[in-house]
């Protein structure tokens, strides 16, 4: 029985940015009313432009992994990202060889809300930011060659943005047949401000700058647009992604008031792509 349904505002905004041809990235953002008592999904790839069709891998990616939740969100949380990772990574592999297309790969950094729990699953070097207090906190660890050399104390983090390996990824979606996610769980509080990224993003904008953003923004859309500018303004060379969502409140639930999973097609809806 789910003890709360959040109160939830979001936001998302895709770019290709000032250098790209196109826009390998794809975010997605639930579309649940919020009296339903359903789980909020937010998730965010970016397909690897190294690699064959980045930016159809970060679509497949995204839309295999929500078909999963949607079909079995009445099984355990955690069990059930696992395997929307899994057949997302599947899929993508498979993809790649029908097409002959060589390797094909992504990011996927999904957040999934269920009562008053945050529940993230991670794959790549997409990133995802708490904001709490006046204070960002990343969630999720780089799967990158820097990222490894950082957590064993090679190089310090100051240099995680600006060294010369920071975009190679140790672990993505479709680039192996088999790949382990990273999953965590955090409770939320009001006034919580999650916000999900790609690199094309946070590795021009430092840590703090997400508290300073949030914090002066009015609205979720305006820390989106914000964070956007800030990229732009610090001449990003890649695509720029963000989701943004906070949360206001918890309102108490009834097992009576919990959906139905054909109630969840709305998942779909806003899936996309969104280039400019």
């Amino acid at each position: 029985m789910r003890k709360f349904i959040p109160e939830i505002e979001s936001s998302g905004l895709s770019i290709i940015g000032p250098v790209r041809e196109d826009n390998q990235d794809t975010i997605h953002i639930t579309d649940y009313p919020n009296s339903n008592g359903a789980g909020f999904l937010f998730a965010i790839a970016d397909g690897m432009g190294g690699y064959a069709h980045g930016g159809m891998a970060s679509a497949l990616a995204l839309e295999s992994f929500l078909n999963v939740i949607l079909t079995q969100q009445r099984q355990p949380v955690l069990r059930t990202l696992q395997r929307g990772v899994e057949t997302a990574n599947l899929h993508v592999y498979q993809k790649a060889r029908q097409m002959d297309a060589g390797r094909m790969g992504t990011t996927l950094t999904a957040a999934y809300i269920l009562g008053d729990m945050l529940y993230l699953t991670h794959v790549g070097d997409s990133r995802a930011y708490l904001v709490r207090d006046g204070q960002a906190t990343c969630l999720t660890s780089d799967h990158t060659t820097v990222g490894d050399m950082v957590r064993a104390k090679l190089i310090p983090a100051a240099k995680i943005r600006t060294h010369a390996q920071r975009s190679i990824l140790t672990k993505s979606i479709g680039t192996d047949l088999f790949v382990q996610p990273d999953i965590l769980q955090q409770k939320l509080k009001p006034g919580d401000c999650l916000i999900l990224c790609s690199d094309g993003l946070w590795s021009v904008v430092e840590d703090d700058d997400f508290a300073r953003v949030a914090s002066q923004s009015s609205s979720v859309s305006e820390v989106s647009q914000n964070l956007v500018d800030l990229a732009l303004a610090h001449h990003t060379d890649d695509n720029v992604s963000v989701v943004t969502f906070s949360v206001r409140s918890f309102m108490p639930v009834s097992a009576e008031q919990e959906p139905l999973p054909e109630e969840s097609l709305g998942w779909f809806k806003k899936l996309r792509k969104m280039v400019s």
